[in-house]
C-alpha cells in the first residue's frame, strides 16, 4: 500500500478483509499553517457497515468544492474588509484544528469547514495587505486563485489520463523532495535571525525564483498521492462520511499551493 505525502490521507481505508492498517509516519502538511508529524503507530478503520452508504466520487467531489468555496468565500472577505489583522488567529486556529483532524482522523464537517474557514481568512488577509501595499501588486490575489485552480485541474487530468503513474517508486521520490523542501525551509528561516535574507531562498532573488518554482513543482505532484488515495478509498468501499476528510487533505496541499503561487507571482510584480 502507497502512502501519501499528506498526512490526512495516511489513515483513510482499504480493502483488505474489511480493514486497513496503515502507518502514521510524519509528512508535510500543506500551506503555511506549518508541518505535521503524525504520531508513530496503527491505526484500523472499516469498511462501510450495513448501515452505512460506502463512498463515491461524487462526494469527494461535492465536499471538496464545499470546503473550497467556504475558504474562498471568507478569503474574499477578509480582503475586502481590510481586517488583516485576523491573520495571524486564523493561522493559530487552522494549525489547531488540522492537528486535531489528523490526530484523530475526524471527518467531522464542522471541524474540516471550520479549517477551511480559518486558512480563507488567513490566506485572504495576506492577500488583501499585499495588493493594499503597492500598486503593483492589484490583481494578484485572483491571479494566484485562478493559478492553483489550473494547477489542480491539470494535476487531476495528469492522473486520470496515467501520463504520470503514482508507484511506489514515485511515491519514495516525491517524500524524498518534500522533506528536502522542508529542511531547506527551516533552515532558511533559523538563519535568517543571523544574516539578513537567510539563505536567499525568499528574499526575490534568482535563488528564491527556482526554490519557488520547486516547491509549486512538489506541491502539484503531491496532488496526484492525494488523488490516488482518494481513489483507493472509493475502490475499497470507505464509509460515505469520509469524504470530508478526504476534502480535508486536499485542501491542507492547495493552501501550501496558493502560497507558494502568491509568493511566486509577488517576485514577478516587484521586477
Amino acid at each position: 500500500m502507497r502512502s501519501s505525502s499528506n498526512p490526512a490521507f495516511r489513515n483513510l481505508p482499504s480493502g483488505q478483509g474489511g480493514y486497513a492498517t496503515f502507518d502514521r509516519q510524519g509528512g508535510m502538511m500543506g500551506g503555511a499553517a506549518g508541518y505535521a508529524d503524525a504520531q508513530a503507530g496503527q491505526v484500523e478503520y472499516g469498511r462501510a457497515g450495513v448501515s452505512e452508504r460506502p463512498l463515491t466520487m461524487d462526494d469527494v467531489v461535492t465536499k471538496t468544492a464545499i470546503t473550497g468555496g467556504v475558504a474562498l468565500v471568507a478569503g474574499v472577505l477578509t480582503a475586502m474588509s481590510g481586517m488583516f489583522w485576523l491573520v495571524l488567529p486564523a493561522f493559530i486556529v487552522g494549525l489547531v484544528v488540522s492537528l486535531i483532524v489528523i490526530f484523530k482522523q475526524s471527518s467531522n464537517p464542522g471541524l474540516v469547514l471550520t479549517y477551511s474557514a480559518a486558512m480563507g481568512v488567513a490566506l485572504g488577509g495576506i492577500t488583501g495587505a499585499l495588493e493594499m501595499s503597492g500598486t503593483q501588486f492589484e490583481g494578484i490575489g485572483f491571479q494566484a486563485v485562478v493559478g492553483t485552480a489550473g494547477v489542480f485541474v491539470g494535476m487531476l487530468v495528469v492522473y486520470k489520463t496515467g501520463a504520470v503513474r503514482v508507484t511506489p517508486k514515485f511515491t519514495k521520490w516525491l517524500m524524498g523532495a518534500m522533506f528536502g523542501v522542508m529542511i531547506l525551509m527551516v533552515v532558511n528561516l533559523v538563519a535568517s535571525f543571523f544574516t539578513t535574507g537567510g539563505l536567499g531562498l525568499r528574499d526575490g532573488s534568482p535563488l528564491a525564483y527556482l526554490f519557488s518554482i520547486v516547491c509549486i513543482g512538489v506541491a502539484a505532484f503531491s496532488l496526484l498521492l492525494d488523488f490516488d488515495m482518494a481513489d483507493r478509498a472509493v475502490r475499497d468501499g470507505a464509509p460515505a462520511k469520509f469524504a470530508w476528510y478526504i476534502a480535508f487533505g486536499l485542501m491542507t496541499t492547495l493552501v501550501w499551493l496558493y502560497i507558494e503561487i502568491l509568493r511566486l507571482l509577488s517576485y514577478l510584480r516587484q521586477e
